[in-house]
């Protein structure tokens, strides 16, 4: 644990749920004194016990810091709370929603000086303090919206927060970074839910005959819904206009392809060209370090679902000097094996798959 040589020496985390425990986890680990505070007291006590503070007392001091890490809807009221009673010199907080909250802390007449508002993009499909993690945000942006008022010592404050939290800082304006998470986040989250839904009436046929494509399509479905609920109401506006756009994209399609099947040949043209516009919007979204994301080799090899499997497929990667860029894995419904494919650069895949092979791997040839 490392020694704190600068500003933040004290925090104050509201909200003991995912990401304010992995804030206050993040912190710990930076020799930061962290309080916790949650109207659920059972949910501070999980996060106390995992080692990410302890419980606050109010009028036990200032702190530097303090995070707000509530639904949209109630951090103006938090932020106006913690302000009449001086709790901190600084204050952020880590909704997905940012110019709701901005809004209405001004309307309440909230310091805004001292606030700024922060979003990290980051997260899991598990919810409360039980699934947070200290090395979360790593990488992940992290997005920070001052006003005009905001001070700049303020500013420094949450970007001090960020670094100790190993984020990336990303400026941006309320309202942009309000549609940017409508088409990247809270949409998509909205049309995973509604493939998953299909799902509830379907036959044991079909489910049985499920693959990873739905289990790719559907995996934030599996969030929790009173979560998200709070969460869209919050960005309504801009996320009813992306699914708008999504469903007229579903209508044209299935409109197509009813024409196809009335044997109009001409029809599947403009369901060609939607998928086309899909492969392009993918490539787009950028690679692991930033920038168009690079094209891997995928080399497929047989597991058991055994203890210990896979260290010893990572460690014929390591003696042979291959770096695993990313892993999949797909199991075999009712047998002891599975597959994964392990993605490399183009010009390492002949050889991890060879080293494989040679250690007794079975790996497909091409």
């Amino acid at each position: 644990m490392s020694t704190r040589p600068r500003g933040i020496g004290r925090v104050l985390v509201v909200g003991t749920g995912l990401i304010g425990t992995s804030v206050a986890l993040a912190l710990r680990e930076h020799g930061v004194t962290v309080r916790l505070a949650d109207q659920n007291a059972g949910s501070v006590r999980v996060a106390c016990e995992l080692g990410a503070g302890a419980e606050w007392v109010p009028g036990e001091g200032r702190v530097d810091l303090a995070v707000i890490a509530v639904p949209p809807q109630f951090v103006a009221e938090w932020l106006l709370d913690l302000q009449k009673t001086d709790a901190a010199r600084f204050y952020t907080d880590v909704a997905s929603v940012k110019a709701l909250p901005i809004e209405q802390a001004a309307r309440l007449g909230c310091d805004m000086s001292a606030y700024v508002a922060g979003h990290p993009l980051a997260g899991r499909e598990r919810s409360g303090p039980g699934a947070a993690r200290a090395d979360v945000f790593l990488g992940r942006p992290w997005a920070y919206c001052p006003v005009p008022e905001t001070s700049s010592e303020a500013v420094a404050t949450v970007l001090e927060l960020i670094e100790l939290c190993g984020g990336k800082p990303v400026e941006v304006d309320p309202v942009a970074h309000d549609e940017a998470v409508a088409l990247i986040s809270h949409a998509p989250h909205v049309a995973a839910s509604a493939v998953a839904a299909r799902l509830v009436g379907a036959s044991d046929t079909a489910l049985g005959l499920a693959g990873p494509g739905v289990r790719d399509v559907t995996r934030v479905a599996g969030s929790d819904p009173d979560l998200w609920t709070v969460i869209l109401a919050g960005n309504a506006r801009p996320v009813a206009q992306v699914l708008e756009d999504i469903a007229a994209d579903l209508a044209a399609a299935a409109a197509a392809l009813r024409a196809v099947s009335v044997d109009d040949g001409g029809a599947i043209d403009r369901v060609t060209e939607m998928l086309r516009r899909g492969n392009a919007g993918r490539r787009r979204i950028p690679g692991k370090h930033g920038g168009p994301a690079p094209a891997y080799a995928v080399v497929q090899v047989l597991v058991g679902d055994r203890p210990g499997e896979l260290a010893r497929l990572f460690q014929v990667a390591r003696d042979a000097g291959v770096n695993i860029e990313d892993v999949r894995l797909e199991h075999a419904p009712g047998l002891q094996l599975g597959a994964a494919e392990l993605s490399v650069q183009p010009e390492s895949a002949e050889v991890l798959a060879e080293a494989l092979r040679a250690h007794g791997w079975h790996v497909p040839r091409a």
